[in-house]
């Protein structure tokens, strides 16, 4: 009993830190008009390799199926896993995001950062291909007068924290809350002071140790060109049931999933790129694909809208930006285990929970990047939740779910190369 209560007490001193650090971006942010620019020390932002990045590949050899609930759309029923393999039947929510109102966006205006009531002053992000250079994106350095927006300073601060286990979700090179909140958890990691900013102590030890460089060159291939890709992925579900796969539509879409990268930012760090031909050069984030061992606990904290990682020794080593249900569709409260794994899912729909496109007929549709519920499914003992993977890597954290845990793909199939049934998820609120 003594034992778990000291364990009761650190996980939460761990978790608190860190989510008071990342609840005052939340506040912080709300209180700051779009239009305005501000100090970014007001703010309270949130050794390995860099390993190869790794394709996740959809497969349809004998996939898992994940079907419909006819009780609740976000719900998977991962107990028929152990009694049906290889082809798995088990419930699942469908692929709309439910709208709720949005926290205001970080403002794309900058400003000095020397004093906290330092005149507001609009300056231009650098967009030139120059400001985005291979040379610029390595070589950036911390500097006691850093600007709040998009530079290479903070992708490079990304891709950093992606190899530090503190995932940022799509690396953009913006001051985004994900990547504010994996600064505060890296920080809580690596026990400097969790306030959620950028400083130079945080600096040094991202860079601690580190011999790779950030960003690469990368050399398009003929099997990145020959795909599988889709054409299109149609919206009404009758249309995809009749596809092969859910597949990528686009090289760019693929490439950034590939390198952990928002797609729209990949396109930006190389605006002459055809992305048709192979041979031709581009850059892109030098990631890792592989988290630490031993996770023997996984918080899913809804207010902070993170998982985070503990292993057996209580310590926290690894996070990720998430998407945990919403107010209307709550995720659960509690303790639970993971049940089971199942890599490229079919989704099953059934019009007796929802009615998507005028279908009134129970569909399947194929595994793929682009399946509703991504290219991983982990299910938990709960009936009918998990953790899983999204065909929109950029709106994690910024959208709600029907209630199961939302990674982004690349995120949710590196923490499934980890864990094993039986480890326990908590849900906080």
């Amino acid at each position: 009993m003594f034992a778990r209560t000291i364990l009761a007490i650190s996980l939460g001193c761990a978790i608190s830190s860190v989510v008071n650090a990342e609840n005052t971006v939340s506040n912080q942010l709300e209180t700051i008009p779009a239009n305005k620019s501000v100090p970014i020390e007001s703010y309270s932002l949130s050794k390995n390799k860099a390993a190869q990045p790794v394709t996740p590949t959809p497969s349809t050899d004998n996939p898992a199926v994940i079907a419909e609930s006819s009780d609740e759309q976000d719900q998977v029923d991962a107990s028929a896993v152990d009694s049906m393999p290889p082809s798995v039947e088990v419930e699942n929510t469908p692929q709309q995001d439910i709208a709720i109102p949005q926290q205001p966006a970080t403002p794309q205006t900058t400003a000095p950062i020397t004093s906290a009531k330092t005149t507001p002053t609009t300056t231009s992000i650098p967009t030139s291909a120059g400001s985005w250079s291979l040379d610029a994106l390595n070589n950036a350095e911390w500097s006691s007068d850093l600007q709040r927006g998009q530079f290479p300073i903070y992708a490079k601060t990304q891709v950093l924290l992606n190899r530090k286990h503190a995932s940022p979700g799509a690396i953009d090179g913006t001051t985004g809350k994900n990547t504010l909140k994996a600064i505060s958890t890296f920080q809580t990691m690596n026990n400097l002071s969790t306030n959620g900013v950028l400083d130079e102590a945080t600096w040094q030890s991202l860079n601690s140790g580190e011999t790779e460089p950030a960003f690469i060159e990368y050399t398009i291939t003929a099997e990145d060109l020959k795909g599988p890709y889709a054409q299109s992925i149609p919206a009404n579900y009758a249309e995809q049931a009749k596809m092969k796969g859910l597949y990528y539509t686009r090289v760019t879409e693929m490439l950034g999933e590939k390198f952990h990268m928002d797609e729209n930012f990949l396109k930006k760090l190389n605006p002459k790129a055809s992305f048709k031909n192979a041979g031709e050069k581009i850059i892109v984030a030098n990631v890792r694909n592989e988290l630490p061992e031993d996770i023997h606990l996984i918080i899913a904290h809804k207010g902070a809208k993170q998982l985070y990682l503990f292993n057996s020794k209580n310590k926290m080593i690894a996070s990720f930006p998430a998407t945990i249900g919403s107010t209307d569709t709550p995720s659960p409260t509690g303790t639970y285990t993971i049940k089971n794994i199942a890599p490229n899912p079919w989704y099953g729909y059934n019009p007796k929970n929802f009615v998507q496109g005028g279908n009134m007929k129970p569909l399947s549709l194929p595994p793929g990047p682009n399946n509703p519920v991504g290219n991983m499914w982990i299910g938990l003992s709960k009936p009918s939740f998990g953790i899983h993977g999204t065909p929109n890597p950029s709106t994690i954290s910024k959208t709600a779910s029907h209630g199961c845990i939302r990674l982004t793909n690349w995120d949710a199939n590196d923490l499934a190369k980890r864990v094993k049934t039986g480890i326990t998820v908590k849900f906080l609120e």
